[in-house]
Parts: structure tokens; C-alpha cells; sequence
């Protein structure tokens, strides 16, 4: 604690932003001066645990404090808010560990693969939206992102560069390797890509570009938006996942994912090995439950359909498939990994994480076989076709994969009893407040039509 405080300190550190994340996937958190590190480290911070959303916490009594317990390891300065060093917290109540605080979740589900010596390994492509709010309407924050197809546009691009470059040199001040920015199918819609780390880490390093962007967008008088569909004539945010198990650490470390031939040399045409393989087919079996914990809104469910957009297709799947470089499946198999395409940009990383691995050790514990492999476009196929592949469909609706995730004993054994309580109870309420709710679209449609 000593040699962190003085390295802090050598940075010019003296306050410490101790952050955790709730239910809904949102960043959480107070400042701490430097001088009590080691507090932060073994006690934790105090907060009132029923004023955390999805805690289920009582007003009263022992487990009504929430501490966010400290890492060093994650200690970060923040380039952006100079002075200031990020350091990520798990939920603990009552001396033990909050068994439903998020990343508490998704360490009890890597503490499975660590019994096996195995590792995940994620690289999350989050795509969000640059908005400004103009009276009663949301619009994209640049007004000359018009192109009726935008994507990798080299105009609005450079407009945003300021942004854009600020966002790229705070990440990479901490340490975060971000691969590739670019323009999105929407108008205002950006991507960026980070490299492989193990599934804790990503869901870690995503909540920190979530809390840069915010505050870089907000300097700049713009919102960062990571709703998954603010527009409804253009393509929604996903937040895909690319996806690999491991075996040992660095140099010495193997892609169990990665098919080989019989003399024992990596062979990346046969795409997944045999492993891989279970593994995907267990994400396809529990994808409605999953989809619940990926596409986790009302909102999710306006993403999640077939259909023309300004670009042509609005690249979110609708089918539970796969197929070899297939990007209108719900996995895209590529070589010695996949690519997860369900999640959108609105999903928790930790939750969504957890029930991944969930799934995907339920395919290899009961040895499930791959559904044949889908190389055509799957929104070129008609109801009847798929109907003769057997292609199921995802839930089209948060009610009805909060259904598939309570009928899912696997996916609510990972998450626990009182995360999986919570979880469904927030987000049923919040389906019921969105049927409850009277639209401009429905005024403007019956009130003068009867």
C-alpha cells in the first residue's frame, strides 16, 4: 500500500475515485483522498446499501451498509480528471462478499474456469452515439452526419476528432489498448475496439471508457449515449464480444478454442476445435435466457429485429445461429474464437460476461452439438425457410426473455437467488412502466381517428 500511495502520489494523485458498478450496469461511486488508500483497500468504503439500485438491501441493521472494497491492481490514474486515480471496488456486506454485486457475480463464474486452469479471454466492441438535446428532441451532435449510408464516413469523422482523440489518449494514459475507432451505420454513431483480456478485466476497462467518455463528451456540450436505439429508422448500438478460452498465461499460454490438425499443429481453416464447438452451443441453447442479461431494455427490443435501415440491414441478430464469418447470426465463428453479436451497448459487462461463461461451460459439461452452421444471409431468408432450418427466434420482447432467463436454472445458479430477484423485478417494472406509458406516436395516431 505504501509503494502504490508514493506512485500515486509521483503521479500527482490525491484523490481517489472508488468506483463500483450496480445492477443496471452503470458506474457507482465516491472520492476518497489519497491518505486513507489503505482504508479503501481493506475496509472499504461505506455506502447506504438500499439506496444502491438492485441491492435489496434493508434500511436497517448490519447488511444495510454497502462497502466497496478496493484492488490495487487496478489503481489508474485518470488523465482527464487530473489529480484523481481510479480504483475499481467489489461489493461486500456484513464482512462478506455482496453476492449480488455484479462483479462479485462474474468472479464466481471465472472461479469456475480456474478450477480447470482455463481463462476467458474478451475483446468488447462497444458502439455509442454523440447526441445533443434540442428543446423536446435528441438529435445527432454533429449536424453534417446526413449520409444516407455513414458508415466509416471520412467527413464526420474528423469532425469529431477532438473528441475522439481525447477519448484515445486518456484510454491508452490507462493502459487500455484500444485497437480502432470508427464511424458507425447511424448518423452520430461511433465504434471503438479493445484488444483481448481476460473476461474481468474487459468488463473493468469498459466501465472506465464508459466514465471517460462521459465526461469528455459532457466538456464538450454533448451527451454519450449508449442507448441501444435512439433513432428508429437507423441501426442500434450493439456491444459484441469477441470471445476465447484459455489455457496458461502469456507466451505459455494456449487458445483452447483453436482447432488443430492430428500432428498437433494449429489449423485455423477448421475454425472452432472441438471444445470451441461445445461452447458455442451452449450460448445458442441458453440464448433467450441470455438475452435478458445482453439486451437488457425496453429499448434492447427495437435493436433486436429484421430490417432495412440506411446502411442496408441493421446488423443486430434476430436469429439464434451460427455460421463461419456470418455477421447476421447470433455468433459469428472465426478462427481459434467468436464473435458474441448479441449484446448491446446498454448491457452490464459483468452480468452479460457471467451467463456467457455460464452457457458456454454448460455445452462443454454436457458435450452439446453445434446446430448445422448458417453460411447464407439470414435476413435474406423467408419465415418458411427458417422454419425448415429450424432456426429459432430471439425474444422480441424484455418480457419474454425475462421469462426464458427465470425457466433458465443455469444462467440463475450463476447469477444467484438474490442478484436473479432484483434483476427481474427492476427490469419487470420497468416493462411495465414503458406499456403503461402513452407516446407521442399513439396521440398522433388515435387521438383524432375514432
Amino acid at each position: 500500500m505504501k509503494d502504490l500511495r508514493e506512485r500515486l502520489q509521483a503521479k500527482g494523485v490525491h484523490t481517489l475515485l472508488a468506483q463500483f458498478t450496480d445492477i443496471h450496469g452503470v458506474a457507482k461511486g465516491k472520492l476518497v483522498p489519497l491518505a486513507h488508500l489503505d482504508d479503501l483497500l481493506t475496509d472499504g468504503a461505506g455506502f447506504s446499501g438500499p439506496s444502491i439500485a438492485g441491492t435489496g438491501l434493508p434500511r436497517t441493521g448490519p447488511r444495510a451498509e454497502y462497502w466497496a472494497r478496493g484492488y490495487a491492481s487496478t489503481a489508474v490514474a485518470m488523465p482527464w480528471m487530473p489529480g484523481h486515480a481510479r480504483i475499481v471496488c467489489d461489493g461486500w456486506v456484513d464482512g462478506e462478499a455482496f453476492d449480488a454485486c455484479p462483479r462479485q457475480v462474474l468472479k464466481r463464474a471465472t472461479e469456475r474456469l480456474d478450477e480447470r486452469g482455463w481463462h476467458l479471454r474478451t475483446g468488447i466492441e462497444p458502439e455509442f452515439f454523440l447526441l445533443k438535446h434540442e428543446g423536446e428532441r435528441w438529435l445527432p451532435a454533429d449536424d453534417g452526419d446526413r449520409l444516407d449510408k455513414p458508415s466509416y464516413d471520412l467527413k464526420a469523422l474528423p469532425r469529431q476528432r477532438d473528441f475522439l482523440q481525447a477519448l484515445h489518449q486518456s484510454l491508452a494514459g490507462c493502459r487500455l489498448d484500444m485497437l480502432q475507432i470508427d464511424h458507425e451505420d447511424a448518423h452520430g454513431q461511433y465504434e471503438l475496439n479493445f484488444g483481448f483480456d481476460e473476461a474481468l478485466t474487459s468488463a473493468d476497462n469498459l466501465m472506465l471508457f464508459k466514465i471517460a467518455a462521459q465526461a469528455l463528451a459532457e466538456e464538450r456540450g454533448m451527451v454519450f449515449s449508449m442507448m441501444p436505439k435512439p433513432f428508429a429508422n437507423q441501426p442500434g448500438s450493439g456491444m459484441h464480444f469477441h470471445v476465447s478460452l484459455w489455457k496458461g498465461q502469456g507466451v505459455d499460454g494456449s487458445n483452447l478454442f483453436m482447432p488443430h490438425t492430428p500432428d498437433g499443429a494449429a489449423n485455423p481453416s477448421a475454425g472452432l476445435s472441438p471444445l470451441g464447438r461445445q461452447f458455442v452451443a451452449g450460448v445458442l441453447a441458453h440464448a433467450p435466457g441470455l438475452s435478458a442479461l445482453a439486451a437488457p431494455t425496453v429499448n434492447s427490443y427495437k435493436r433486436l429485429v429484421v430490417g432495412e435501415c440506411l446502411s442496408g440491414t441493421s446488423w443486430a441478430p434476430a436469429y439464434i445461429a451460427h455460421g463461419a464469418n456470418n455477421r447476421t447470426a447470433l455468433v459469428r465463428t472465426l478462427p481459434g474464437r467468436f464473435e458474441w453479436r448479441l449484446p448491446d451497448a446498454s448491457a452490464n459487462p459483468y452480468l452479460a460476461s457471467a451467463g456467457l461463461i455460464a452457457a458456454g461451460l454448460d455445452g462443454i459439461e454436457r458435450k452439446l452439438e453445434l446446430p448445422p452452421a448458417q453460411d447464407d444471409d439470414l435476413f435474406e431468408l423467408s419465415a418458411a425457410e427458417l422454419r425448415v432450418r429450424a432456426i429459432p427466434v430471439l425474444p422480441q420482447s424484455l418480457d419474454a426473455a425475462l421469462d426464458a432467463l427465470q425457466a433458465d436454472e443455469v444462467l440463475t445458479a450463476a447469477l444467484g437467488a438474490t442478484l436473479t430477484a432484483q434483476f427481474v423485478k427492476l427490469k419487470r417494472q420497468e416493462s411495465l412502466a414503458y406499456q403503461r406509458h402513452v407516446s407521442d406516436w399513439e396521440l398522433q395516431r388515435y387521438a383524432a381517428a375514432f
